[in-house]
């Protein structure tokens, strides 16, 4: 088991933010948190990297159960996060080789000699990432896709045993959101991969490797199960409370709101 939320609920400021949510990932699952602005998919991930404690309900992450484990910095060094909140914590003079590097340390920034070993899996990584050409450029000067690949990259350093992917192609035109994509569908596919959770609020970007989906709407699940039973017509209609249709191309779903017609009698 990789985690297990039971009857979670949070409140925040006297407003439950999340209400009731039951939620377990066994290993070889990858899902897709699915919800839009303001569902609750920031305030589930607080919960995770245990930087939110729930108001009511329990936690395990990674065999860790909030309440009688010490969490903080134990816990999160066994999870890789990429937000492009991080972006602008990194030092301006930090390059993106340093970057990857850091996360061998789980630190913002590097302040410790990496060994030859920890240098060569950040190139290895780099490399498979596509973002050899601009290892020795300044993270701040890289463009928004190729910050996201240099944030995987670092994520990936620590080995993790759960990634997370919160809204990875924010900002990013169409090629760019596709190359980052097949890159993350890659790593998903790769031999030793981490279990994956991908927080979208875009269906289309939701890949073959992703089985399992949950819909968080208003702090609440929708449905969560299977992909396929969950990213289709008539569920999404309820889910969004207008008539949509979910076609499938290339094993990717992809979504258009149905126009309907009303019929006026004359008489």
């Amino acid at each position: 088991m990789i985690l297990q939320l039971e009857d979670v609920s949070l409140k925040r400021d006297g407003k439950w933010i999340l209400q009731n949510i039951d939620w377990k990932i066994n290993k070889g699952e990858n899902w897709v948190l699915f919800g839009l602005n303001g569902s609750g998919k920031t305030a589930i991930l607080n919960l995770l990297n245990a930087y939110f404690f729930p108001t009511k309900g329990t936690i395990n992450v990674l065999g860790m159960e909030f309440g009688k484990t010490y969490l903080g910095e134990k816990l999160r060094k066994q999870i890789g996060f990429v937000s492009s909140s991080l972006q602008d914590k990194f030092h301006p003079g930090d390059n993106a080789n340093e970057v990857v590097l850091s996360g061998a340390f789980a630190s913002i920034g590097l302040y410790e000699t990496p060994s030859d070993e920890i240098r060569k899996k950040a190139a290895d990584l780099l490399d498979n990432l596509g973002c050899e050409e601009y290892a020795n450029r300044n993270y701040e000067t890289l463009s928004q896709g190729e910050k996201q690949r240099v944030l995987i990259a670092r994520a990936l350093m620590a080995e993790p045993s759960l990634l997370i992917l919160n809204e990875p192609t924010n900002g990013l035109d169409f090629i760019a959101r596709e190359q980052l994509i097949e890159s993350i569908e890659k790593i998903a596919q790769g031999a030793g991969a981490p279990t994956i959770i991908y927080v979208t609020h875009h269906v289309e970007e939701i890949l073959p490797a992703f089985n399992k989906t949950l819909l968080l709407k208003e702090g609440k699940i929708f449905p969560a199960g299977n992909t396929n039973e969950m990213i289709e017509s008539d569920k999404l209609s309820g889910y969004f409370n207008l008539p949509v249709k979910v076609s499938w191309e290339n094993e990717r779903p992809f979504l258009i709101k149905k126009n309907i017609h009303s019929t006026t009698n004359i008489r």
